[in-house]
Order: structure tokens, then sequence, then C-alpha cells
């Protein structure tokens, strides 16, 4: 293991032994944390162990084997990762869609149905350009619906956007800058559209509520009357959507 150069000088990973295997898990010195933090990121980069100010390797990898029942289990219960690539099925929109491709090189992606009736995202080309072509598509579907659906909400308060972006974010559905600018996680397009527009609403929110506070949360009702159902779900799927793409 490579050590890593600083105050903590902790290696870049520990290993754990379990019955059945070793479980590499990733440490992170982090000087304003008040405690170890043991935790499994949204995407597919592996358990991250978080080293407060003052913490050593002895007491990480003593912390790691005291919770490692509790990470295995997590692992376990984590879907696959699903590339989109032929034959795949995913969300979109909240309806399950088959990948088919279309069998020539030329042509637009496309969403419709297929032979036997049910959803399919149509893909041109080779298979191994299928999934970039499907994420390129999906990544473009997210922004007309996010675009569509923050300008609707910043109407409703006499908020200005001045710019929107989609991105392949990992810890957030969605941020707000104070100069305005919104960024949203290409992601919620295989969310239902509710859950979109709740998250599209949370963000203009902050437009004129630049917190968390009371007076937020009861904004972010009035535009998304379904906020605290769909915060719920979010919390309940979100690791689900992650594992596309």
């Amino acid at each position: 293991m490579l050590l890593r150069r600083g105050k903590a000088n902790l290696p870049d990973h520990i290993e754990i032994e379990t019955d059945s295997s070793a479980i590499r898990i990733r440490l992170r010195a982090n000087p304003r944390a008040q405690r170890y933090l043991l935790r499994l990121p949204a995407d597919s980069s592996g358990p991250v162990l978080t080293v407060p100010k003052g913490g050593d390797l002895r007491r990480a990898e003593h912390f790691a084997r005291q919770h490692i029942d509790w990470l295995i289990e997590r692992l376990q219960d984590r879907p696959q990762h699903v590339s989109l690539a032929p034959d795949d099925v995913f969300p979109l929109r909240g309806v399950d869609h088959r990948i088919l491709p279309t069998g020539t090189l030329r042509g637009l992606v496309s969403a419709g149905v297929a032979d036997d009736g049910t959803p399919a995202l149509f893909v041109p080309g080779a298979d191994d350009h299928v999934p970039r072509k499907a994420t390129t598509w999906l990544k473009s579907e997210a922004r007309k619906d996010l675009v569509n659906r923050a300008q609707f909400h910043a109407a409703r308060i006499d908020r200005k956007i001045t710019a929107i972006s989609v991105r392949d974010t990992k810890s957030r559905w969605g941020s707000c800058a104070s100069n305005g600018k919104l960024s949203f996680s290409w992601r919620l397009i295989l969310a239902p559209p509710e859950i979109l527009d709740y998250v599209a609403a949370h963000e203009v929110a902050h437009l004129k509520e630049m917190n968390h506070s009371s007076r937020f949360w009861r904004l972010c009702r009035e535009l998304a009357p379904q906020t605290p159902t769909a915060r719920i779900w979010l919390k309940e799927n979100g690791t689900y959507l992650h594992g596309f793409g």
C-alpha cells in the first residue's frame, strides 16, 4: 500500500479479511471530521472510511472491523451495475425500457414500443457504442425535462435562473449557486416525473431561500406538494438509480 503524504500519514486503503474474501476500504483523512465514518458511496467506487483529526491507522482498522458485518450486508443489497448495453433494462421516467439495437449504423436514438408490446429504447450503431449513445440521449432528455420544470417553478416565485447544467453527480441530485446557476444529476430522468419535478422545485426554492429553514421547506411544498413523499422515494431508491450508466 502506498503511503499518503501529510500529517495523518495514512495508507491509501486497507483490506479487511472476511470469511469469503478481502474487502478493500479507501481511507480519507478529514481534519474537520469529529469521528470515524464508514460509508458506501452511491457510485461504484467502493467503501470509504473517513479518519478524523488525530486518527491513526490502528484505530481506523479497528473501526472497520467493528462495522464489517454492516458493510457486507450493504454490499450484498446493492444492485448490480447496468451499463446500458444491448438488452439491458432501465427505467425511463419511472417506466422500465429495454435497450434494443436497431441493426443500422446510422439514425437517432428513440423511445418506442418493441414487437412484443413492451417499452424500448432503440439505439443505432455498433453494440460497443450503445452505452455511450444511450447515456448521451438520456442526458439530453434529462436536460429537456429539468429546464422545463425549473423554469416553470422559477416563474411562480418571480426568480431568474442564470444557467442550468446536467452532470454526472454522485452525492447530490441538484444544487443551486448564489449566482442563480442550477445543476442537476442526469439520472433524475430515470425516476418518475414527480420526483424530477420535486428536485427542480427544491433547487428553484433556493433562489429565494438559500438555506434549509422552515421558510424554505414551506416554499418547497408550495411549489411541489409531493415534497415529503419524493424525499422518501429518493432516500429509498437513490442507490438504485446510481447503478445505471
